[in-house]
Protein backbone atom coordinates (compact mmCIF):
# COMPACT_ATOMS: atom_id res chain seq x y z
CA UNK A 1 0.00 0.00 0.00
CA UNK A 2 1.18 3.39 -0.84
CA UNK A 3 2.77 5.34 2.07
CA UNK A 4 1.82 9.04 0.45
CA UNK A 5 -0.50 10.73 -1.71
CA UNK A 6 -0.39 13.67 -3.47
CA UNK A 7 -3.67 14.98 -5.06
CA UNK A 8 -3.31 18.19 -7.62
CA UNK A 9 -6.58 19.93 -7.57
CA UNK A 10 -8.05 21.29 -4.26
CA UNK A 11 -11.28 20.44 -6.11
CA UNK A 12 -14.30 18.93 -5.18
CA UNK A 13 -12.58 15.89 -7.06
CA UNK A 14 -9.92 16.26 -5.25
CA UNK A 15 -11.45 16.97 -1.71
CA UNK A 16 -14.02 13.85 -1.90
CA UNK A 17 -10.45 11.78 -2.58
CA UNK A 18 -8.78 12.98 0.34
CA UNK A 19 -12.02 12.32 2.13
CA UNK A 20 -12.00 9.02 0.88
CA UNK A 21 -8.87 7.86 1.55
CA UNK A 22 -9.10 8.83 4.83
CA UNK A 23 -12.85 6.88 5.32
CA UNK A 24 -11.45 4.03 3.76
CA UNK A 25 -8.38 3.59 5.95
CA UNK A 26 -5.51 5.27 4.48
CA UNK A 27 -3.19 6.12 6.72
CA UNK A 28 -0.26 7.35 4.92
CA UNK A 29 0.67 10.97 4.27
CA UNK A 30 -2.21 13.34 1.89
CA UNK A 31 -1.21 16.15 0.48
CA UNK A 32 -3.19 18.22 -1.40
CA UNK A 33 -2.38 20.94 -3.63
CA UNK A 34 -4.81 23.82 -4.77
CA UNK A 35 -4.19 26.81 -7.35
CA UNK A 36 -7.02 29.00 -5.29
CA UNK A 37 -6.46 30.37 -1.62
CA UNK A 38 -9.81 28.51 -0.25
CA UNK A 39 -10.22 25.47 0.85
CA UNK A 40 -11.95 22.89 -1.66
CA UNK A 41 -15.59 24.09 -1.83
CA UNK A 42 -19.00 23.74 -4.20
CA UNK A 43 -19.49 25.46 -7.37
CA UNK A 44 -22.99 24.93 -8.51
CA UNK A 45 -24.09 27.96 -6.32
CA UNK A 46 -21.81 30.51 -7.82
CA UNK A 47 -24.31 30.99 -10.88
CA UNK A 48 -27.73 31.10 -8.51
CA UNK A 49 -27.78 31.40 -4.82
CA UNK A 50 -24.11 32.19 -3.76
CA UNK A 51 -24.10 35.02 -6.75
CA UNK A 52 -27.54 36.52 -5.37
CA UNK A 53 -26.36 36.67 -1.80
CA UNK A 54 -28.90 34.30 -0.22
CA UNK A 55 -25.86 31.70 1.45
CA UNK A 56 -22.89 32.86 2.57
CA UNK A 57 -19.14 31.28 1.22
CA UNK A 58 -18.88 28.75 4.46
CA UNK A 59 -21.89 26.69 3.06
CA UNK A 60 -20.15 26.10 -0.22
CA UNK A 61 -17.06 23.75 1.46
CA UNK A 62 -16.69 20.60 0.83
CA UNK A 63 -15.50 20.11 4.79
CA UNK A 64 -14.90 23.35 7.43
CA UNK A 65 -11.51 24.61 6.91
CA UNK A 66 -10.39 23.44 10.02
CA UNK A 67 -10.96 19.12 8.39
CA UNK A 68 -8.27 18.84 6.92
CA UNK A 69 -5.98 19.52 9.56
CA UNK A 70 -7.81 17.50 11.92
CA UNK A 71 -7.61 14.75 9.98
CA UNK A 72 -3.73 14.93 8.96
CA UNK A 73 -4.02 16.55 5.16
CA UNK A 74 -1.60 18.76 4.49
CA UNK A 75 -3.46 21.59 2.65
CA UNK A 76 -1.19 23.75 0.30
CA UNK A 77 -3.68 26.42 -0.67
CA UNK A 78 -2.86 29.13 -3.45
CA UNK A 79 0.07 27.45 -5.15
CA UNK A 80 -0.12 26.03 -8.63
CA UNK A 81 1.40 22.45 -9.59
CA UNK A 82 3.97 22.93 -12.62
CA UNK A 83 4.87 20.06 -13.59
CA UNK A 84 5.25 16.25 -12.69
CA UNK A 85 8.13 13.77 -12.83
CA UNK A 86 6.88 10.36 -13.00
CA UNK A 87 10.52 8.87 -12.82
CA UNK A 88 11.51 10.61 -9.46
CA UNK A 89 7.94 10.00 -8.47
CA UNK A 90 7.63 13.86 -7.19
CA UNK A 91 5.47 17.06 -8.04
CA UNK A 92 6.85 21.06 -8.83
CA UNK A 93 5.37 23.28 -7.74
CA UNK A 94 5.45 26.74 -8.84
CA UNK A 95 6.89 27.97 -5.87
CA UNK A 96 9.73 25.46 -6.41
CA UNK A 97 9.03 22.40 -3.98
CA UNK A 98 8.69 19.23 -4.66
CA UNK A 99 6.18 16.65 -3.34
CA UNK A 100 7.18 13.41 -2.99
CA UNK A 101 4.41 10.83 -3.70
CA UNK A 102 3.51 7.10 -3.83
CA UNK A 103 0.33 8.20 -5.63
CA UNK A 104 -0.61 10.80 -7.51
CA UNK A 105 -4.72 11.83 -8.42
CA UNK A 106 -4.67 14.94 -10.95
CA UNK A 107 -7.76 17.16 -10.19
CA UNK A 108 -6.77 20.45 -11.66
CA UNK A 109 -10.52 21.09 -13.36
CA UNK A 110 -11.07 23.52 -16.15
CA UNK A 111 -10.53 27.30 -17.02
CA UNK A 112 -12.22 29.40 -18.90
CA UNK A 113 -11.77 29.61 -22.49
CA UNK A 114 -10.09 32.61 -23.50
CA UNK A 115 -10.83 33.48 -27.21
CA UNK A 116 -9.03 36.44 -29.34
CA UNK A 117 -11.38 39.04 -28.98
CA UNK A 118 -10.60 42.47 -28.84
CA UNK A 119 -11.42 43.85 -25.69
CA UNK A 120 -12.08 41.07 -24.11
CA UNK A 121 -9.13 42.27 -21.11
CA UNK A 122 -10.85 45.43 -20.98
CA UNK A 123 -12.06 46.05 -16.75
CA UNK A 124 -16.12 44.94 -16.61
CA UNK A 125 -15.67 42.00 -18.80
CA UNK A 126 -16.01 39.13 -16.42
CA UNK A 127 -16.27 35.46 -16.44
CA UNK A 128 -17.27 32.94 -13.84
CA UNK A 129 -15.53 29.82 -12.45
CA UNK A 130 -14.25 30.51 -9.22
CA UNK A 131 -15.64 32.09 -6.11
CA UNK A 132 -13.59 34.93 -6.50
CA UNK A 133 -14.91 35.69 -9.87
CA UNK A 134 -18.88 35.84 -8.29
CA UNK A 135 -17.94 37.97 -5.87
CA UNK A 136 -16.53 40.31 -8.80
CA UNK A 137 -19.56 39.63 -10.55
CA UNK A 138 -21.61 40.65 -7.52
CA UNK A 139 -20.22 43.87 -6.96
CA UNK A 140 -21.79 44.60 -10.40
CA UNK A 141 -24.63 43.76 -10.12
CA UNK A 142 -27.44 46.53 -9.16
CA UNK A 143 -30.97 46.73 -10.16
CA UNK A 144 -31.53 49.29 -13.41
CA UNK A 145 -27.82 48.71 -14.54
CA UNK A 146 -27.43 46.65 -17.64
CA UNK A 147 -25.86 43.21 -18.76
CA UNK A 148 -24.45 41.70 -21.81
CA UNK A 149 -24.35 37.98 -21.21
CA UNK A 150 -21.89 36.21 -23.66
CA UNK A 151 -22.72 32.57 -24.11
CA UNK A 152 -25.81 30.56 -23.33
CA UNK A 153 -24.81 27.56 -22.22
CA UNK A 154 -26.06 26.28 -18.73
CA UNK A 155 -23.32 28.65 -16.82
CA UNK A 156 -24.81 31.59 -19.02
CA UNK A 157 -28.38 30.98 -18.33
CA UNK A 158 -27.96 30.57 -14.57
CA UNK A 159 -26.29 33.89 -15.00
CA UNK A 160 -28.71 35.63 -16.84
CA UNK A 161 -31.18 34.20 -14.39
CA UNK A 162 -29.66 35.60 -11.12
CA UNK A 163 -29.13 38.54 -13.01
CA UNK A 164 -32.86 38.93 -14.02
CA UNK A 165 -33.97 38.29 -10.60
CA UNK A 166 -31.63 41.27 -9.15
CA UNK A 167 -33.20 43.54 -11.22
CA UNK A 168 -30.81 43.71 -13.80
CA UNK A 169 -31.52 44.69 -17.32
CA UNK A 170 -29.64 41.38 -19.49
CA UNK A 171 -29.21 40.92 -23.65
CA UNK A 172 -28.07 37.60 -24.53
CA UNK A 173 -25.72 36.53 -26.85
CA UNK A 174 -25.57 33.24 -28.66
CA UNK A 175 -24.20 31.77 -31.75
CA UNK A 176 -26.71 28.80 -32.05
CA UNK A 177 -30.27 29.06 -32.46
CA UNK A 178 -31.44 28.43 -28.85
CA UNK A 179 -30.07 28.97 -25.70
CA UNK A 180 -28.03 25.07 -24.40
CA UNK A 181 -28.24 24.02 -28.34
CA UNK A 182 -25.31 21.95 -28.12
CA UNK A 183 -26.94 19.62 -25.09
CA UNK A 184 -30.69 20.10 -25.84
CA UNK A 185 -30.88 20.43 -29.19
CA UNK A 186 -33.71 22.78 -31.30
CA UNK A 187 -37.31 21.90 -29.48
CA UNK A 188 -36.05 21.70 -25.92
CA UNK A 189 -33.82 24.49 -26.68
CA UNK A 190 -36.92 26.97 -28.44
CA UNK A 191 -38.43 26.28 -24.51
CA UNK A 192 -35.49 27.65 -22.88
CA UNK A 193 -35.49 30.46 -24.96
CA UNK A 194 -39.69 31.26 -23.98
CA UNK A 195 -38.62 30.98 -20.52
CA UNK A 196 -35.62 33.80 -20.66
CA UNK A 197 -37.50 35.79 -22.79
CA UNK A 198 -40.41 35.55 -20.91
CA UNK A 199 -38.32 36.94 -17.51
CA UNK A 200 -37.37 39.84 -19.62
CA UNK A 201 -34.11 38.53 -21.22
CA UNK A 202 -33.21 40.02 -24.47
CA UNK A 203 -31.90 37.34 -26.92
CA UNK A 204 -29.58 37.96 -29.66
CA UNK A 205 -29.05 34.59 -31.57
CA UNK A 206 -27.30 32.92 -34.05
CA UNK A 207 -24.86 35.97 -33.60
CA UNK A 208 -21.51 36.15 -31.77
CA UNK A 209 -19.35 38.91 -30.56
CA UNK A 210 -16.74 40.53 -32.72
CA UNK A 211 -15.32 43.09 -29.68
CA UNK A 212 -15.99 44.71 -26.27
CA UNK A 213 -15.51 48.45 -26.44
CA UNK A 214 -15.03 50.84 -24.07
CA UNK A 215 -12.51 53.69 -22.83
CA UNK A 216 -11.92 52.94 -19.12
CA UNK A 217 -14.22 49.94 -19.00
CA UNK A 218 -16.63 48.35 -20.96
CA UNK A 219 -19.49 50.09 -22.69
CA UNK A 220 -20.22 47.78 -25.54
CA UNK A 221 -20.49 45.18 -27.25
CA UNK A 222 -20.60 44.51 -31.22
CA UNK A 223 -21.75 41.28 -32.39
CA UNK A 224 -20.38 40.14 -35.94
CA UNK A 225 -23.72 41.06 -37.02
CA UNK A 226 -23.09 44.45 -36.24
CA UNK A 227 -25.90 44.87 -33.23
CA UNK A 228 -24.31 47.45 -30.82
CA UNK A 229 -25.40 46.50 -27.05
CA UNK A 230 -24.76 49.36 -24.55
CA UNK A 231 -23.91 47.27 -21.32
CA UNK A 232 -22.55 48.33 -17.56
CA UNK A 233 -20.99 45.14 -17.72
CA UNK A 234 -20.24 41.77 -19.38
CA UNK A 235 -20.30 38.23 -18.45
CA UNK A 236 -18.49 35.88 -21.01
CA UNK A 237 -19.41 32.23 -20.38
CA UNK A 238 -18.29 30.50 -23.84
CA UNK A 239 -16.96 27.44 -22.48
CA UNK A 240 -14.20 26.21 -20.34
CA UNK A 241 -11.39 23.62 -21.39
CA UNK A 242 -9.28 20.89 -19.48
CA UNK A 243 -6.40 22.31 -17.24
CA UNK A 244 -3.78 20.08 -18.38
CA UNK A 245 -0.83 22.39 -18.41
CA UNK A 246 0.69 20.01 -15.26
CA UNK A 247 1.04 17.03 -17.20
CA UNK A 248 2.81 18.03 -20.20
CA UNK A 249 6.72 16.64 -20.77
CA UNK A 250 5.24 14.11 -18.15
CA UNK A 251 4.09 11.03 -20.80
CA UNK A 252 0.44 11.43 -19.76
CA UNK A 253 -2.03 11.33 -22.77
CA UNK A 254 -3.98 13.84 -23.02
CA UNK A 255 -6.92 14.36 -25.42
CA UNK A 256 -9.46 16.89 -24.35
CA UNK A 257 -8.61 15.90 -20.93
CA UNK A 258 -6.26 13.52 -19.56
CA UNK A 259 -7.08 10.23 -20.71
CA UNK A 260 -7.86 7.82 -18.06
CA UNK A 261 -9.65 3.95 -17.95
CA UNK A 262 -12.69 2.84 -16.68
CA UNK A 263 -10.41 2.70 -13.13
CA UNK A 264 -9.18 6.05 -13.51
CA UNK A 265 -6.22 5.40 -14.04
CA UNK A 266 -3.51 7.49 -16.71
CA UNK A 267 -1.16 5.24 -18.94
CA UNK A 268 2.02 5.72 -16.35
CA UNK A 269 2.22 3.57 -13.17
CA UNK A 270 0.48 5.22 -10.01
CA UNK A 271 -0.92 8.59 -11.84
CA UNK A 272 -5.35 8.73 -11.60
CA UNK A 273 -7.23 11.65 -12.76
CA UNK A 274 -10.76 12.56 -11.54
CA UNK A 275 -13.46 15.49 -12.29
CA UNK A 276 -13.71 17.63 -14.59
CA UNK A 277 -10.06 17.10 -16.23
CA UNK A 278 -10.65 13.00 -16.87
CA UNK A 279 -11.85 11.70 -19.77
CA UNK A 280 -12.99 8.55 -18.75
CA UNK A 281 -13.61 5.25 -20.55
CA UNK A 282 -16.86 4.59 -19.87
CA UNK A 283 -17.89 0.61 -19.98
CA UNK A 284 -21.82 1.40 -20.64
CA UNK A 285 -21.72 3.87 -23.37
CA UNK A 286 -18.35 2.32 -24.72
CA UNK A 287 -16.87 5.41 -25.48
CA UNK A 288 -15.04 8.09 -23.95
CA UNK A 289 -16.63 11.21 -21.74
CA UNK A 290 -15.37 14.03 -20.08
CA UNK A 291 -18.10 15.71 -18.07
CA UNK A 292 -17.93 19.37 -15.68
CA UNK A 293 -20.60 18.46 -12.89
CA UNK A 294 -20.58 18.04 -9.59
CA UNK A 295 -21.72 14.32 -9.22
CA UNK A 296 -19.08 13.39 -11.66
CA UNK A 297 -16.74 15.40 -9.98
CA UNK A 298 -18.06 14.00 -6.40
CA UNK A 299 -18.49 10.56 -7.14
CA UNK A 300 -15.48 10.47 -9.93
CA UNK A 301 -12.74 11.85 -7.12
CA UNK A 302 -14.08 9.03 -4.51
CA UNK A 303 -13.91 6.13 -6.97
CA UNK A 304 -10.27 7.44 -7.99
CA UNK A 305 -9.69 7.17 -4.41
CA UNK A 306 -11.04 3.52 -3.73
CA UNK A 307 -8.77 2.27 -7.02
CA UNK A 308 -5.73 4.11 -5.83
CA UNK A 309 -6.15 1.43 -2.81
CA UNK A 310 -6.00 -1.07 -4.65
CA UNK A 311 -9.95 -1.88 -4.62
CA UNK A 312 -10.30 -2.33 -9.06
CA UNK A 313 -13.71 -0.74 -9.01
CA UNK A 314 -14.91 0.13 -12.56
CA UNK A 315 -16.65 3.93 -12.49
CA UNK A 316 -19.18 3.31 -14.25
CA UNK A 317 -22.86 5.80 -13.11
CA UNK A 318 -25.33 6.94 -15.45
CA UNK A 319 -24.16 10.98 -15.13
CA UNK A 320 -26.76 13.29 -13.68
CA UNK A 321 -27.06 16.79 -13.26
CA UNK A 322 -29.70 20.37 -12.35
CA UNK A 323 -30.43 23.23 -13.08
CA UNK A 324 -32.44 25.83 -12.22
CA UNK A 325 -33.41 29.08 -13.77
CA UNK A 326 -36.03 30.83 -12.33
CA UNK A 327 -38.90 28.90 -11.56
CA UNK A 328 -37.86 26.11 -13.74
CA UNK A 329 -35.78 22.87 -12.42
CA UNK A 330 -33.94 21.01 -15.52
CA UNK A 331 -32.68 17.90 -14.96
CA UNK A 332 -30.41 15.48 -16.94
CA UNK A 333 -29.50 12.22 -16.92
CA UNK A 334 -27.48 10.15 -19.36
CA UNK A 335 -25.13 10.90 -22.28
CA UNK A 336 -26.25 11.43 -25.46
CA UNK A 337 -24.32 11.95 -29.01
CA UNK A 338 -27.57 13.26 -31.02
CA UNK A 339 -30.28 15.76 -30.57
CA UNK A 340 -31.63 13.75 -33.77
CA UNK A 341 -34.63 11.17 -32.46
CA UNK A 342 -36.38 13.13 -29.21
CA UNK A 343 -39.73 11.80 -27.66
CA UNK A 344 -41.35 13.81 -25.03
CA UNK A 345 -43.69 12.74 -22.86
CA UNK A 346 -46.16 15.48 -21.38
CA UNK A 347 -46.14 19.15 -22.46
CA UNK A 348 -43.67 21.44 -23.58
CA UNK A 349 -46.11 24.60 -23.32
CA UNK A 350 -46.99 23.85 -19.67
CA UNK A 351 -43.23 23.52 -19.05
CA UNK A 352 -43.69 20.24 -17.76
CA UNK A 353 -41.89 17.01 -19.18
CA UNK A 354 -39.56 14.23 -19.66
CA UNK A 355 -37.60 14.32 -23.40
CA UNK A 356 -35.88 10.82 -24.37
CA UNK A 357 -32.74 11.27 -26.54
CA UNK A 358 -32.57 8.33 -28.34
CA UNK A 359 -29.65 6.67 -30.56
CA UNK A 360 -30.31 5.23 -34.14
CA UNK A 361 -31.28 1.66 -32.10
CA UNK A 362 -33.98 3.63 -30.22
CA UNK A 363 -32.05 2.83 -26.65
CA UNK A 364 -32.32 5.73 -24.75
CA UNK A 365 -29.35 7.62 -24.25
CA UNK A 366 -30.26 10.95 -22.46
CA UNK A 367 -33.08 12.09 -20.51
CA UNK A 368 -34.41 15.62 -19.65
CA UNK A 369 -36.72 16.78 -17.10
CA UNK A 370 -38.46 19.70 -17.03
CA UNK A 371 -40.45 20.02 -13.49
CA UNK A 372 -40.61 16.29 -13.63
CA UNK A 373 -37.37 15.54 -11.46
CA UNK A 374 -38.91 12.89 -9.42
CA UNK A 375 -39.82 11.21 -12.76
CA UNK A 376 -36.43 11.50 -13.99
CA UNK A 377 -34.90 9.57 -11.21
CA UNK A 378 -37.66 6.66 -11.97
CA UNK A 379 -36.55 6.34 -15.45
CA UNK A 380 -32.43 6.78 -15.15
CA UNK A 381 -32.78 2.40 -15.26
CA UNK A 382 -33.42 2.54 -19.10
CA UNK A 383 -30.26 4.53 -19.95
CA UNK A 384 -28.49 1.37 -18.03
CA UNK A 385 -30.33 -1.06 -19.73
CA UNK A 386 -29.50 -0.26 -23.02
CA UNK A 387 -32.02 -2.10 -24.86
CA UNK A 388 -34.77 -0.47 -28.01
CA UNK A 389 -37.55 0.96 -26.45
CA UNK A 390 -40.88 1.76 -27.92
CA UNK A 391 -40.99 5.22 -28.67
CA UNK A 392 -45.18 5.53 -28.72
CA UNK A 393 -45.14 3.70 -25.45
CA UNK A 394 -42.38 6.31 -24.28
CA UNK A 395 -44.63 9.02 -25.22
CA UNK A 396 -47.88 7.87 -23.67
CA UNK A 397 -48.78 9.76 -20.27
CA UNK A 398 -51.21 6.49 -19.35
CA UNK A 399 -48.16 4.33 -19.12
CA UNK A 400 -46.59 4.90 -15.45
CA UNK A 401 -43.18 6.00 -16.00
CA UNK A 402 -42.42 3.08 -13.17
CA UNK A 403 -43.97 0.68 -15.81
CA UNK A 404 -41.77 1.19 -18.68
CA UNK A 405 -38.68 0.88 -16.28
CA UNK A 406 -40.42 -2.65 -15.12
CA UNK A 407 -41.36 -3.69 -18.64
CA UNK A 408 -37.46 -3.12 -19.52
CA UNK A 409 -36.11 -5.03 -16.91
CA UNK A 410 -38.30 -7.32 -17.65
CA UNK A 411 -37.07 -8.01 -21.42
CA UNK A 412 -33.59 -7.87 -19.89
CA UNK A 413 -34.01 -10.36 -17.44
CA UNK A 414 -35.47 -12.61 -20.20
CA UNK A 415 -32.78 -12.15 -22.69
CA UNK A 416 -30.63 -13.14 -19.64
Amino acid sequence: MASSVVVVGASLAGAYAAVTLRQEGFDGGIVLVGAEPHPPYERPALSKRYLRGEVPFDKLLVRPASFYEENRIEAIYGVRASRIWPGERRVELQDGRRVPYDKLLLATGTRVRRPSIPGLDLPGVLALRSVDDADAIRSEMRPGRRAAVIGMGFIGCEVAASLRQQGVSVVAVDPSPTPLFRVLGQQIGDVMATVHRDNGVDMVLKDGVAAFEGDSRVQRVVTTNGRRIECDFAIVGIGVEPDVDVVRESGIATDNGILVDEYCRTGVADIFAAGDVASHYHPLFGRRMRVEHWQNAMQQGAAAARNMLGRQQPYIPVHWFWSDQYDVNLQYAGAHTTTEQVVVRGSLDDRKFLAFYLDGRHRVEGIVALNRGNDLRRVVPLISGRRPMDINRLADETVDVRDLVALESGARSEAE
